[in-house]
This record gives C-alpha cells, structure tokens and sequence, in this order.
C-alpha cells in the first residue's frame, strides 16, 4: 500500500509542479480548455504514471488521468484573479482524495480515528492552535494602545508592507520556537532571534522611528514570550499525561 501511494504522489508532484513551467499554467488560465499546454500537462501525467508503475494497472492510470483532467477543467472554468490561490488547494485536495481513494480500492487500509483523536494528538494541535492564531490575538490587543501612535508617526514615503505580512512572520517564528523547544534546540531559538534582529535592524535604523523601534522590540519579545511559554507547557503536559 505504502509503495503505490508513494509512486501516484510522486508522479503527481512530477506532472503538477516539477515538469510545468510557469507559462504553461498563464497559458492554461487565460486560453481554458483551449490551452494546448493542458494537454502537455495531461501527457506528462500520463507518462510519469506509466513509468514509475512499470507500464502497469493500466485502469488504474486510466482512472487518475481523466479525474485530473476533469478537476483541472473545472478550476480552469472557476478561475479568476480572486478566487485562484482557494482554487489550487481545492484542486490538490480533490487530486490527492483521487489517490487515496484508489489506494483504498487496490489495498484497503483502517483508519483508527480514536487514535487520531487521541489525546496526545488533540494536546498537540490546541497548542499549534495557540501559537499561531490565539497567541497573535493576544498580542494584538496588548498592543492595541501602540497601534494608533505609531501608524501616525509612520512616514508615508518610506511605503508600507505587504497584506497580512506581520502576522504571517509571526506565526511563522513562534511555530519554530515552539518546534525547537519540542526538540530540545533552545540554541536554534537564539539564532532565530539574531536573524530576525539582523533583517529589522536596517528598517529601524533608517526610519530612525523610536517608537517604532520599542513596537517592534515589544511585539518580537511578546511573541517570542509566548511560543516559549506554550512549549514549555506542552512539553510538561505530554510528560505527565
């Protein structure tokens, strides 16, 4: 089961990401059902399959070629500007259940979803839940009070940043530290913490921003603060329970 799963994801990523270029999918999305290069993209499919399964199950491969031609049909008719970055995870959601059903139907396998919801899983994903999501709600309304002086004091010529770029680096650093405190690599977090310093010291430096400045210094040790706080916790209730 494990061996024909590992070869239909393979020849998926091979067909979906490695072997398409960049102007096959603008083609695709402008030309629709048009496009020549959806075709390529179905061929190339099709090619991985038949090698990396040895020229084999030939109705298997049958099967996985026309699902992925019609669930890229169908996200190539629903695309727009907006919707297109949802659209690709629905794709590669309906891509994968095509293969994972197909592995079902050649060697059905169990799901034990007591396991999955077993309490060692469950304590994992609220405390992923907290670092990323929670813990920035957090932060936001202990720093609510600073918000406002320093969007006024922001100079409008220096540009501002990209959408939602904030709490994205955020969650980002406080998933690593929680990872490295889960690992054991308390080392790792002080080399994340000098890089971040590194990248914000010549933003702060320029703008010459105290305000700014002290936000920053704030917001970076609060997050920090917190992931700490959440690993340090989790790695003492795993341990007890």
């Amino acid at each position: 089961m494990t061996l024909l799963a590992l070869k239909l994801i393979l020849a998926h990523f091979i067909g979906d990401f490695v072997l398409q270029p960049g102007h096959w999918v603008d083609d695709k999305l402008e030309k629709k059902w048009k496009s020549k290069y959806l075709y390529w993209h179905i061929g190339v499919h099709l090619i991985a399959l038949l090698v990396l399964l040895q020229f084999q199950h030939f109705g298997l491969i049958a099967i996985i070629i026309v699902t992925h031609y019609l669930i890229d049909l169908g996200k190539l008719a629903f695309s727009t500007k907006k919707n297109y970055r949802w659209l690709f995870v629905v794709d590669q959601i309906l891509h994968l259940s095509v293969i994972v059903a197909i592995v079902y139907w050649i060697t059905p396998f169990e799901l034990d979803f007591q396991n999955i919801f077993g309490q060692e899983n469950l304590l994992l994903i609220t405390f992923l839940v907290f670092v990323t999501y929670v813990s920035g709600i957090i932060m936001r309304m202990l720093l609510a009070p600073y918000i406002e002086e320093i969007v006024k004091d922001d100079d409008p010529k220096e540009g501002g940043s990209l959408k939602n770029a904030g709490k994205y680096i955020g969650m980002l650093e406080r998933l690593f530290v929680f990872g490295f405190i889960m690992i054991g690599q308390w080392a790792a977090i002080g080399l994340l913490i000098a890089a971040k310093s590194v990248f914000r010291f010549g933003d702060l430096n320029k703008g010459k921003n105290r305000k700014l400045t002290e936000y920053v210094l704030i917001g970076t040790l609060l997050s920090f603060g917190l992931a700490i706080l959440a690993g340090l916790t989790y790695d003492y209730l795993a341990e007890i329970s």
